[in-house]
């Protein structure tokens, strides 16, 4: 096989950025050679077989029309854990990470227990980093998609945490039981609107639209979820949700309307208002 097969061939003729050519050849190396991507270096006359080579074509063709990265590896990670992803499931963002922060700080504040409930769960990655981080804490996640549900369930399954997080098929509240009141309530909703140009380019192009966009105004799944919020956290418990950096004024608003109290902006790393906070009031 020729040279110009070689690790360091391979990257300077690919027309991928540097950094995800290395990406996609350092998960090759691991999967076929079990060497770090250090090797991409330290080998990078090594020649790569038959099989491995197709491989690498074959996943830098399909990363050139524009297939995500979190999808051709099947992982990706989030907080301090690793996620199974695949089509079926949102690709879990850095911002989203801000969200997990806010959860474990109340968890913090109530003295390291509390109920959790985690809707439109995905891939598990809200619930758990959760409970990879709280060990007394108890998580229910819930899905509307069958599909979804599976990855969480074999996420929480390879992290050891399936006896701290319970899943439940189901839109929003619907999955749960009458009655039971939660200390926190955390979601990452469908927020983008319908007509959104986002929507067509990019990584958004490949994931589930049901988990990118209500099919509206962007608002839908936040209003669900802020306006039934109240019948099922406990009195002082908190709300948690994520919405465009846009959305913050709107969301402000649901949650005034819904008698939210302690209404809070959390901004991401990039000054974006990207969660928004709010109490159940004392009173029921």
């Amino acid at each position: 096989m020729s040279s110009t097969h070689s690790l360091g061939s391979l990257l300077k003729a690919s027309v991928l950025p540097g950094n995800e050519a290395k990406i996609l050849l350092a998960f090759i190396l691991d999967k076929h050679y079990q060497l770090p991507r250090s090797a991409l270096l330290s080998k990078d006359d090594l020649v790569l077989n038959a099989t491995a080579l197709a491989e690498w074509y074959a996943l830098e063709s399909r990363r050139l029309s524009g297939e995500p990265i979190a999808y051709l590896l099947g992982s990706k990670g989030f907080y301090n854990i690793e996620l199974n992803v695949a089509p079926g499931v949102l690709i879990p963002r850095p911002e989203t990470e801000l969200l997990v922060d806010i959860a474990l700080a109340e968890i913090q504040r109530l003295g390291g227990r509390a109920t959790i409930l985690d809707l439109g769960t995905g891939s598990g990655a809200i619930a758990l980093a959760i409970a990879n981080n709280a060990e007394h804490v108890r998580v229910l996640a819930t899905d509307q998609s069958k599909e979804a549900l599976t990855i969480a369930q074999l996420n929480a399954q390879a992290l050891g945490l399936q006896n701290q997080v319970q899943f439940a098929q189901g839109s929003w509240y619907e999955a749960l039981n009458p009655g039971k009141l939660w200390d926190i309530i955390v979601s990452n909703p469908p927020y983008i609107a319908q007509n959104d140009a986002h929507l067509s380019q990019g990584d958004l192009r490949f994931e589930p639209s049901s988990a990118l966009t209500d099919g509206g105004n962007g608002l839908r799944c936040l209003e669900s979820i802020i306006s039934e919020a109240g019948t099922h956290l406990k009195p002082g418990g908190l709300l948690a949700v994520e919405h465009g950096y846009d959305q913050s004024e709107e969301v402000h608003q649901l949650m005034q309307n819904a008698s939210m109290v302690g209404i809070e902006l959390h901004r991401d790393l990039a000054g974006h208002g990207r969660i928004t906070s709010g109490r159940c009031s004392v009173l029921k």
